[in-house]
């Protein structure tokens, strides 16, 4: 995924010409969107139901050190006991008191759930590059 939220994007362009800058707060969570948002409006987030919880209560994601200008997840992103319903997309939030959308995009294929399924991202299948 190389989408970077254009607020995000102009903080980390200030940040890089010795601006101030607002790291990201951990936890990070991965959010599953049913409509993919833009660079500067976000998608329509899945409603908590079944396994899932929207908004902070999203899954959480770690990730591996960057190299070669991407970073990839250490560990899987797993929901069980989701909705009927089809996730075409995601979103990366932080978790600060005002929750900050990081990263955004559309899944390779949508993925369609049944009552009760494990929607899983496997840990390394979710990367991030610029």
């Amino acid at each position: 995924m190389s989408n970077l939220d254009q607020t995000f994007s102009n903080g980390l362009l200030q940040a890089s010409v010795g601006n101030s800058f607002t790291a990201p707060t951990t936890p990070i969570t991965c959010r599953l969107m049913t409509a993919v948002g833009t660079n500067t409006s976000n998608g329509t987030e899945l409603a908590t139901g079944g396994g899932y919880t929207s908004g902070t209560g999203a899954p959480q994601v770690t990730f591996a050190s960057a190299s070669g200008g991407s970073m990839a997840s250490n560990i899987a992103v797993t929901v069980t006991n989701m909705p009927a319903t089809t996730i075409n997309g995601i979103e990366i939030w932080d978790s600060s008191g005002s929750p900050r959308r990081l990263w955004w995009g559309p899944l390779t294929s949508p993925k369609t759930t049944n009552s009760g399924d494990t929607f899983t991202i496997a840990s390394g299948s979710l990367t991030l590059a610029m």
